[in-house]
């Protein structure tokens, strides 16, 4: 693997980081299979795309498209908490209609950034780093400070009730805690994670793209299982940590493949989506394997 490829793979691992925390956030804190991060991502693209295109700054440009997400997850939420519609079709009905939101916000299929001003752009400046190196460090600095925060708040007496609402919710409903509020809550968090990643990605490839988000989920699942696969759970902050350290490894495993050569045969990106459905499939069944071998 090239130096190139190496940083670019961390900048891709920190960049998705984001929306890994928010699997996580949905997916093992919660218990909730939420598809919604398809639809988020590239809304938390658009929305970033479109406030630099009217002239705001990126930075805030990242807390519009968080808030937009916070609202998707939301949505989800209440389809399933109010209107009691099952978990996983609650959010595909919110990822379908976000493609048509999406659409909406930016008017046109993609909306590009070119000449206008990214938070990419300005810390390469102020950092007087080469791009390939600053941007790995931006997007590494940004989602460590979310995955502090999200220890933090998971610590906080809100973020137990999040915690214990996953894990066994009729004892948290008998101690009196609304689950479908901390159920909304926590789709909410997840979304307005992976808004904020799609918002940082647009921003790193010079514009938004209204199907950047197919597949982001299960990317997402492969990172998560991949990083509880390596480095475990002993306690919530190192579930966070693995989770991060899963997306590392998952970008770095796609880099890798997509450099190797047999012979006449090589790995094409279109068959990125083979490959994530392989390390999964080895993911899930490697410790299985590993006890079989040890036992």
């Amino acid at each position: 693997m090239t130096s190139y490829a190496f940083f670019g793979a961390l900048e891709q691992g920190f960049a998705f980081g984001l929306m890994v925390l928010g699997v996580y956030l949905t997916f093992r804190v919660l218990d909730f299979p939420d598809l919604t991060v398809d639809g988020s991502l590239p809304l938390g693209a658009a929305v970033s795309a479109v406030a630099i295109d009217a002239g705001m700054h990126p930075a805030l440009s990242l807390v519009l498209a968080c808030g937009a997400g916070f609202l998707a997850g939301a949505v989800t939420g209440f389809l399933n908490t109010r209107l009691r519609i099952l978990h996983l079709l609650a959010s595909i009905l919110t990822m379908i209609a976000l493609y048509s939101v999406n659409l909406r916000i930016m008017g046109r299929p993609n909306l590009t950034l070119l000449g206008k001003p990214t938070l990419v752009d300005l810390f390469t400046t102020a950092s007087g780093l080469p791009q390939y190196l600053s941007t790995p460090l931006l997007f590494g600095l940004v989602t460590a400070f979310a995955a502090v925060v999200l220890i933090w708040f998971l610590r906080t007496e809100l973020g137990l009730a999040l915690l214990a609402t996953g894990d066994n919710p009729r004892m948290i409903r008998a101690l009196g805690v609304n689950t479908g509020g901390t159920i909304i809550l926590g789709l909410g968090l997840s979304n307005a994670l992976t808004a904020m990643s799609g918002a940082l990605v647009a921003q790193n490839q010079g514009g938004a793209d209204v199907n950047m988000g197919v597949g982001t989920i299960v990317a997402g699942l492969a990172s998560v299982i991949l990083g509880e696969t390596v480095f475990g759970r002993r306690s919530v902050a190192w579930a966070v940590l693995a989770a991060i350290l899963g997306s590392l490894l998952y970008r770095l495993a796609i880099a890798l493949a997509l450099g190797l050569k047999l012979g006449s045969f090589s790995i094409t990106p279109s068959d990125l989506n083979l490959i994530t459905a392989l390390l999964v499939v080895l993911a899930l069944t490697a410790p299985r394997m590993k006890a079989k071998v040890f036992s």
